[in-house]
This record gives structure tokens, sequence and C-alpha cells, in this order.
């Protein structure tokens, strides 16, 4: 049985039972004495942390006094809306909304491993693979949506009709390849990022680890810009009427 976090232990202690039977259901191999793995248990975690965040902020929005907090948030969502209108053009604001939570959800699922006795979720592949999926999925789906099943499949053809034996196996990899470079991308840095932190405060406990600290939140924050700017341009090709 693998190592468990205590959040980890905490959850198993209270729906370790569910979760086995689930997981037995569904045929999917696990440890039955601690069915829900580290990484699942700080998805959780960070889903309750955004969740309580946006409450937080909901409760104490105002128009005329706004606080600190709703102004960097006020301030994350012009960012990723201007960035979504360079890029995508006209109409673009209507995916600000999950770019924005994409972007948080990286985001504090890199910097949680920071806090001690947790763990960074991203730095297991099946996280980050979660996230290149849905990301997939979505720019796939407005994709149809916005120009219809049989105008977007054809921009997998090519530009003229000879082409479409050789460019569809290349487009079709194409677009796959973009579920295993962003999984790759991520997962490589943050799991980087935490070893080489961990073993610096193990070789150096004071002083110079926190350096390696400021360089493991600067990486955190510029992977999360990177998978949701990649996203964007996804999405913008995938949505784009010259198509």
């Amino acid at each position: 049985m693998p190592e468990q976090l205590p959040f980890t232990a905490f959850l198993n202690r209270i729906f370790g039972g569910v979760a086995h039977s689930l997981l037995q259901a569904l045929g999917i191999r696990h440890f039955p004495q601690a069915p829900i793995s580290n990484a699942v248990a700080m998805q959780f975690l960070v889903f309750l942390i955004l969740v309580l965040l946006f409450i937080y902020l909901r409760l104490r929005l105002s128009a005329d006094r706004p606080g600190g907090l709703q102004h960097i948030f006020e301030g994350l969502q012009g960012f990723i809306d201007g960035q979504s209108r360079e890029i995508i053009g006209h109409h673009s604001e209507k995916y600000t909304a999950f770019l924005s939570a994409l972007f948080l959800y990286i985001l504090v699922c890199n910097l949680i491993g920071l806090v001690p006795s947790l763990e960074s979720p991203t730095g297991v592949p099946t996280v980050p693979l979660g996230c290149a999926i849905v990301a997939f999925l979505y720019y796939n789906f407005h994709g149809v949506k916005t120009q219809g099943p049989i105008h977007y499949a054809a921009h997998f053809a090519g530009p003229v009709p000879w082409l479409a034996p050789l460019m569809i196996p290349i487009e079709t990899i194409s677009h796959l390849a973009r579920v295993l470079s962003l999984t790759i991308r991520l997962t490589a840095n943050m799991f980087a990022g935490d070893l080489v932190t961990l073993v610096f405060f193990s070789l150096i406990p004071i002083a110079v680890p926190v350096v390696f600290l400021g360089l493991h939140i600067f990486v955190s924050i510029l992977q999360a810009y990177i998978f949701v700017l990649l996203t964007t341009v996804y999405l913008s090709g995938a949505v784009a009427q010259e198509h």
C-alpha cells in the first residue's frame, strides 16, 4: 500500500468503503485499504478550497468598495478575457469562464504542494492528463457547435480534396498529440519542481531553499498560464470561421 498523506488517510477513513465498492464495480485496480489515492485526495481538497474561496468572494462582492481579493480576481478575469479576445477574436467572452476556472484549478494544484504534508497532484501524470482531455473535448465540442459537424470535420481534410488521404491522418494525430503534449509538459515541470525543492530542503534546510520555493511558485504560475494559453490557441483554431 502506498504511503498516504494525512488528508488522504482522513478521506479513506470516511469514504474508503464507498470508493472501494465503486472502483471494484468498475473493475479498476486499486488498493483496498486505501482506494482514494493522494492525487485524488489533493484534487478534492483543491476543489473545496476553490468553492469556499468563490463563496467567500461572492458574499463580499461590492461595486462601490471592492476589496483586494475582488481586485485580484477581476484582474485575472480581465487578463484572460483580453488574451482570449486577441487570440480568438469576436465573441471570445463566452469562453472566459472555462479558461479562468481551468487556470485557477491548475494553479492551485501546482501550489498546494508547498504546504507541509500536502503534495501537488499535477506531479502525477493522470491529473494533467485529465485536464488535457477536458481541454481537448471542450475545444472540439465548440468547434463542432460553432461550425457544424460537417464543416468542422472538413478542415481535417486540408485545403484541396486530393490531399485528404494524407491530411486526415496527419491532422488526427496532431490533435491527439496535443493531449500528450499538455500532459507531459505540466507533469514533468511540476514533478521536477517538487523534486528539486525537496532535495534542497533535505540538504540545506536554511535560507537557500527559499530561492527554490520562489522558483517553484514562478514555475507553477507559468505552467498554469501556458496550459491555458495553448488551450486558447487550440480553441481559436477550432472556432475560427475561415475553417
